[in-house]
């Protein structure tokens, strides 16, 4: 079982007891809207059988993680999908799903451990995010972590912005941290 603890968050493999939230928060309109998706209308119940057969049955070349703050408090999710092995890449995608905790740098801790777990664990090479043309604070947290922007690219009616980040690229930031240079609370374990 995969648990990752940065300086704010730790990142842990999804348990059942996580439907509820993850219902709540794929349910609310501003969060559906800064995930490009329409907000679910289907009954909790229906909800939490897919949720189970997920947990039972994870999609190949993907990992879906929660975020809790330090004292165990669950405020949202982060994972990687689309492993490719060929190229060595996957897709990056994150919510706070408590609002409480936007714009608190949780966001950047969970990103930065994940990134680390990836390219220190992994054969990884780059990884990748789609986030919206219009979402500044989003890319501005991405930018901190050490993405860089691509291109723009439409999908599914939508303007995003493609940002990705290289191994050599993020040894490069871990080593500036290590070094002090980079604040000590920006620091992951």
């Amino acid at each position: 079982m995969v648990t990752l603890t940065g300086a704010k968050v730790i990142l842990r493999e999804k348990l059942p007891e996580d439907a509820w939230n993850d219902y709540l928060w794929r349910s609310d309109e501003e969060l559906s809207r800064l995930d490009a998706a329409p907000p679910l209308r289907m009954a909790y119940q229906e909800y939490l059988r897919i949720f189970k057969d997920q947990l039972r049955y994870p999609t190949p070349g993907s990992l879906r993680l929660s975020i809790e703050t330090l004292d165990h408090e669950l405020i949202g999710n982060c994972m990687y999908y689309d492993v490719d092995t060929i190229n060595k890449e996957a897709e990056l995608g994150i919510v706070i799903g408590n609002k409480n905790y936007w714009s608190h740098s949780y966001g950047y801790d969970a990103i930065v451990i994940l990134l680390d777990h990836l390219f220190y664990t992994t054969k990884l090479q780059r990884v990748y995010l789609h986030t919206l043309e219009w979402n500044k604070r989003a890319q501005r947290c991405f930018e901190r972590c050490g993405f860089t922007m691509v291109r723009p690219r439409k999908r599914n009616g939508y303007n995003f912005i493609l940002m990705d980040i290289s191994q050599d690229h993020w040894q490069e930031i871990r080593k500036e941290k290590l070094a002090g240079s980079l604040p000590i609370s920006d620091q992951a374990n």
